[in-house]
Formats: C-alpha cells, structure tokens, sequence
C-alpha cells in the first residue's frame, strides 16, 4: 500500500509551498514525536543528542503504538515510534486527513516472556504452552499452571501484559495466537512496561512480555523463558546472537519510525532528525539494548528514506517474519 506525492500535490505546487509556507514551520522548530514505549528508549537517547548536537527541541512522548498512530493520522505529530506495523483503519485514518508517511525501519527487538526468577518449572515453554495461555478461549477457565501444560504444578497463574494500544501485544498474539488482538481479557494489562516488570517480580506465579530491552534493564529482577517454536526444535532465549541469526522465533521483530512525508518534505529540522537518527543512531540502539540492523539492511533503509518513499510494505496488517530488505523493496 503506498500512496504518491504528487497525488496531493502538483510538483510546481509541492516546490512552491516549500518556499512560501514555512511561516509557521520555522517560528516553532520542534520535531514533534509519540508511539510505542518500545521504541521509546532509542527514540528518547537520539533526542538527547541530536538536541545537543543542534539545538533544536524535540519532544517524545509515550501513548503506545496505536495511540502514536491517532495523533500522527491527525497530523498531531511529525515521526510515530511503531512496534508493529500500521495497520489498515490507520492508514484510512491518514489518508482521509492527507497524510501521507515513509515507514522506516529503525532496529531489531525480541518480544521476551519473562517469569519471576524463583519460578523453576518454566524456564523453556512452547509456543503450543503460550498460546493456550492467553488464547481468548482460556479466559476464565486455564487459571493454573498445570493447565497450561502438566508438567507443570498446580499453582495459581499470573497474566502480565501491554495494553490494547501496545503495537507489542499486537505482535504478541499475532505470533503466538494466530491473530491480532486475539487474547484473554482478565489479565493485568497496562501501557508502561515497567508496571509489568514490578507485576513479575513479586510474584513467583506470574508471567508476561515485553520488548527485550525492559528485560535487559531488569533482568537482575526477572528471569527470560526459552521459546521452543516448533516440536523438535530446541529451547532458543532471547540474545543479540539470537536475534541477528533469525533462530529466537516467532518473537524477534523490526521496531519502526513513521515519518509524515509532507513534514519531511517541508520542515528541515525533522528531515535533519531523521537523517540523524539513521546515520548516527547505531551506538545509542545497542546502548539501550536493542539490536541494531545489519549493515546491508541499515544502507537499504536510509537510501528509501533519501527517496522519500511514503507507503507501507506491510499492506495494513501485521506479519510475522518479514526480512527488511524484501519489506523495502514492496514499497514502489
């Protein structure tokens, strides 16, 4: 799905406009940012130093995944931190308002399940042992752990998770419930990962997910499960190593940005920003613990960004598995 400049505006229009409106553009240079509490972390250290580096203010908010993408469908914002990809409701959304966005794939992150680190049965599950977890169909009825799986003891069972808005619970039960938003509803639920990680820790019954960096922040705290993705495979834990080599499946991702291509087009410092963010940015993804792209995949994404291509490779639906490059080279 993607959508053409020139669509909106003529190419004489589009220059014209570049040079005669930046009025209110250039009296308040702010790059303006919201989304997903995961790609926050690496959102908020670009910010710091590119702030430093040019003086220019930028204000990075948290409202989730799906609460970035309503105000950046209605122009609220200038760049959307996505953990998922947009989905088709928000793409309408965008287009019905004229806003047209450059997906830009920004680094690698690992869904991590995460226990209490007393807990001794657990320390490896299927995907099989997840998904009948939090399948809508265990609301209410698989309250036990031996439920699950009866290797297991009967002890009580504690369910952890992103809200609805979290792009992270969007991939979460599209990987291992088979699809979008499919999961049990009498969980503790919140937007703020570290609300999750305080539910686990005190609790040797509890488990829940997030992104591998709240892990790696926490992880004096918390124990991370290892993922058997298919009968015969063996038990792969979340890593850099793990991520890089496809191996930790089905819950390694892409992380995102979403640029609006007219604020792109016509407000420097936003433009500067993101320039920033992907040719310097590669330090500060692994300082807060995420894994940065392949080289290959890194030049790949910023010559689509130098492009200026709007549209998404995704078609407006979550996927699981989807290399870079490939997504790239859908957006025409």
């Amino acid at each position: 799905m993607q959508f053409k400049l020139a669509q909106t505006l003529s190419v004489a229009t589009f220059v014209a406009a570049a040079f005669s409106a930046p009025t209110a553009f250039a009296v308040e240079k702010i790059v303006k940012i919201d989304g997903s509490s995961t790609v926050f972390p690496i959102t908020e250290a670009v910010a710091e130093e590119f702030q430093k580096a040019t003086k220019t203010k930028v204000t990075v908010g948290v409202s989730g995944t799906g609460g970035g993408f309503k105000k950046f469908c209605r122009g609220e914002t200038d760049i959307s931190g996505a953990s998922r990809p947009i989905l088709q409701k928000e793409i309408d959304e965008c287009k019905a308002n004229g806003i047209q966005f450059i997906e830009l794939p920004v680094a690698f992150d690992a869904l991590t399940v995460v226990i209490n680190p007393k807990n001794d049965w657990a320390k490896t599950m299927t995907v099989a042992d997840l998904k009948k977890m939090w399948e809508p169909a265990a609301q209410g009825k698989v309250k036990s752990w031996k439920q699950v799986n009866a290797k297991f003891p009967d002890k009580p069972l504690k369910l952890f998770a992103p809200g609805a808005d979290s792009g992270t619970f969007d991939y979460f039960t599209e990987a291992i419930v088979g699809k979008s938003k499919s999961a049990r509803g009498d969980v503790t639920s919140s937007e703020d990962d570290n609300v999750l990680v305080m539910g686990v820790s005190g609790d040797v019954n509890a488990l829940g997910y997030f992104g591998y960096a709240y892990y790696e922040e926490n992880k004096d705290k918390l124990a991370a499960v290892g993922i058997i993705e298919k009968d015969g495979k063996p038990a792969v834990g979340p890593s850099k190593e793990s991520i890089e080599n496809g191996s930790y499946q089905p819950l390694a991702r892409p992380i995102f940005i979403y640029v609006n291509a007219t604020g792109a087009a016509f407000k420097p410092h936003v433009k500067a920003f993101v320039d920033y963010y992907l040719e310097k940015g590669r330090p500060l993804i692994e300082e807060v613990k995420y894994v940065p792209l392949p080289e290959a995949d890194q030049k790949a994404v910023i010559a689509h960004w130098k492009a200026l291509k709007p549209g998404t490779g995704f078609g407006g639906k979550a996927e699981v598995g989807v290399k870079v490059q490939d997504l790239l080279s859908r957006i025409k």
